[in-house]
């Protein structure tokens, strides 16, 4: 079992040290877990600084690596919050630093953070979906240095009512670019901590990325506390075969793993 979007005390969001994260994962079965501590330059929410000592998360986590050696396997990742004119930025970063995993994440939209509220301002909350996804598209045209996409369907959790519209045109042409590319998506299981009545993306989502052709595919909490590692996985992840998925991918040095759903399913969370 593999939890790939995991939180700790790196992240400017969350209190929770690593090895606490760590030792809830080895009590629950997961046998591994990579953590992905934000990066989000320009915020625009100035009460939060998405940046963090790479030097400190390297060290801390080989710490502790080597002292679960044996019980868990842990790996090194990064999600940045990408807007289009980051994108150099981030291409600078990621030349100079190595992770197993990075996640492409889009958490503000026309410079605007997604949270507050802010974003959906003087716009009908169609006008707000579509903006979010044709700019995640526009990025995802010219950056191309991560694995997956995160919470692809992230403007949910912050609108106050539903659209008209399900956006599975420009979705699959955010689709075709990723699968083009040797990219993936996740499925973010923090959707349903959130009051959704889904992980991200939603299941017509997943299925469409399926009927695009698409198969990396990573699961993940999400977590930025304990108890949620592996958060609706053993749900998560029969949703998963009923729709045809046949793998969960891993990552080592950014390159995939397939591990069969099958044998996934039966490894459980406690």
């Amino acid at each position: 079992m593999f939890d790939y979007h995991i939180h700790s005390d790196f992240s400017a969001d969350c209190n929770t040290p690593m090895e606490e994260t760590v030792k809830s994962a080895v009590e629950k079965g997961v046998t591994e877990i990579c953590f992905t501590e934000h990066i989000d330059y320009d915020y625009p929410d100035s009460s939060i600084v998405f940046e963090f000592n790479l030097e400190d998360y390297d060290q801390k986590l080989n710490e502790i690596k080597q002292n679960y050696q044996h019980q868990i396997t842990l790996k090194k990742g990064i999600e940045i919050g990408v807007q289009p004119h980051l994108l150099k930025r981030y291409n600078d970063l990621l030349q100079n630093e190595s992770f197993d995993f990075i996640i492409c994440s889009m958490h503000t939209t026309d410079r605007k953070d997604l949270h507050s509220g802010s974003f959906f301002n003087n716009k009908t909350v169609d006008e707000a979906f579509l903006m979010y996804y044709e700019e995640l598209l526009s990025c995802i045209k010219q950056f191309k240095n991560y694995n997956v996409l995160g919470h692809v369907d992230l403007v949910k959790r912050y609108a106050t009512e539903k659209p008209s519209n399900d956006f599975h045109d420009v979705l699959t042409q955010i689709f075709k670019q990723v699968i083009a590319d040797g990219k993936g998506i996740e499925l973010n299981t923090s959707g349903f901590r959130y009051g959704l009545e889904n992980g991200m993306p939603s299941v017509d989502i997943l299925k469409l990325y399926k009927e695009c052709g698409g198969e990396i595919l990573t699961l993940g909490s999400d977590s930025h506390v304990s108890s949620t590692v592996a958060y609706q996985f053993n749900e998560s992840i029969e949703l998963l075969e009923s729709i045809g998925f046949k793998y969960i991918t891993t990552f080592e040095q950014q390159k995939p793993q397939f591990h069969p759903i099958d044998k996934v399913r039966k490894q459980n969370v406690k």
